[in-house]
């Protein structure tokens, strides 16, 4: 019947440049996830390399006092720790730039539906290093001394480091021991993004784009709070149930360990909602409104609640814990807006805003030795007013498409 057959010619007809769509390839046994568990690796040896002074500064400050008793610990925190957190989080700040380059990787390895749980994966690695070494550092300190846990974490580091170059290539083309069908995958899924053919660097339109300001600035304040929670909050639980460091250590590493498992499951919960229609702009302001306003609400309430251990300690753990969503939403911002510019934006990005980490001590230093008493609600609200500026300057000007300057232009001459 003429009908039958051209119904049969015209669904076996496929245009000739035109490839069907690739099959899906298995997430958790797939090569990006390899790639997302090492990143998640790096940033964790990175991140404790960077917070272990916050931890042993405790130890060192006594083995320079009493020289006799080297590996010595102490029972509380001294009164000139404020200085050495300030010395300790320059080396934080000067790290910023290290994340830029993972972005440049997940242009190229993630498909847009899954790049916030990659993303997430592989940011959630600092904050299992936080938890790390708040958990380990005062451990290792009393058994062994202080100078065993650089050690032992730049050991940890070296390893990593030769783990990456062995295994972590630039894209899925030139990987070798990616499978077919993910490697098809992975390259259809990026077809639609702009090539990365090399242009002019727009930096006038960088420079007066309210899209990346409201990202940057956002990031700065969700930032000031992260370093508050890596600086403080070993402080705040001493200073407050005075208790010894292989404790505090422990009730430190607390919430990191909550927030680690957050921070993973806050990409899942990203790229879900996106399944379900929303528009990507939306999912990252909702994920970006989680991350900020309730975690600095709980730590403004913590001064209101030292009467009671448990409720402290419950507060600062969920506080801490729900922080990490914004991983999933402006902190990667960049590749939603300009791909072809995701590594230099995050960089830059992530660099202004561990800046942070020189001012926290600074300001928590000033308000701390003015006001002891006081010190930690104004230290917390000033906290909040950050935060809350942050996030409102992104739920007005943040923006999830492409931007105009972040486009192929084609250059003509005359």
């Amino acid at each position: 019947v003429p009908v039958d057959i051209g119904k049969s010619t015209f669904s076996l007809g496929i245009p000739a440049n035109k490839k069907p769509p690739p099959r899906r390839v298995p997430n958790l046994c797939s090569t990006r996830y390899g790639i997302a568990f090492m990143a998640h690796f790096c940033n964790f040896t990175l991140i404790a390399q960077n917070s272990i002074i916050n931890i042993t500064m405790v130890a060192m400050v006594n083995s320079t006092d009493r020289p006799s008793q080297l590996n010595s610990s102490t029972e509380g925190l001294p009164a000139n720790l404020n200085s050495g957190q300030h010395e300790g989080s320059k080396h934080l700040s000067t790290k910023g730039t290290a994340f830029g380059g993972q972005f440049v990787l997940w242009q190229k390895w993630a498909p847009p539906h899954e790049r916030s749980r990659l993303c997430s994966m592989a940011l959630s690695g600092m904050i299992l290093g936080i938890f790390t070494v708040l958990l380990m550092g005062g451990i290792i300190s009393e058994a062994i001394g202080w100078p065993f846990v650089f050690y032992v974490f730049g050991g940890v580091g070296a390893v990593c480091c030769f783990l990456w170059i062995v295994l972590v290539y630039d894209d899925p083309a030139s990987h070798p021991w990616i499978s077919i069908p993910e490697k098809e995958y992975i390259l259809s899924s990026l077809e639609q993004q702009d090539s990365s053919a090399e242009q002019p660097l727009p930096i006038k339109a960088m420079v007066r784009s309210l899209p990346l300001w409201s990202m940057c600035i956002c990031t700065f304040s969700h930032q000031w709070m992260v370093n508050t929670f890596i600086i403080y909050t070993p402080t705040y639980i001493s200073s407050v149930f005075k208790i010894n460091i292989r404790e505090n250590g422990f009730l430190s590493s607390l919430p990191f360990f909550v927030a680690w498992i957050v921070g993973i499951l806050g990409g899942q919960l990203a790229d879900f909602l996106l399944t379900k229609n929303l528009k990507l702009i939306t999912v990252r302001k909702i994920i970006t409104f989680l991350g900020n306003l309730p975690p600095a609400a709980l730590m403004v309430a913590l001064p209101y609640l030292q009467s009671s251990y448990i409720t402290t300690i419950a507060c600062l753990t969920l506080s801490c814990g729900i922080c990490p969503l914004s991983q999933s939403g402006s902190y990667i911002n960049a590749l939603d807006i300009a791909p072809r510019y995701a590594g230099l934006l995050m960089g830059t990005c992530r660099g202004l805003a561990h800046s942070s980490a020189v001012l926290v001590p600074i300001f928590g230093g000033l308000l701390l030795n003015k006001d002891p008493e006081f010190g930690w609600t104004s230290f917390f609200y000033l906290l909040f007013a950050i935060n809350l500026f942050g996030l409102i300057i992104y739920l007005i000007f943040g923006k999830a498409d492409v931007q105009d300057w972040a486009k192929e232009r084609t250059l003509t001459r005359l």
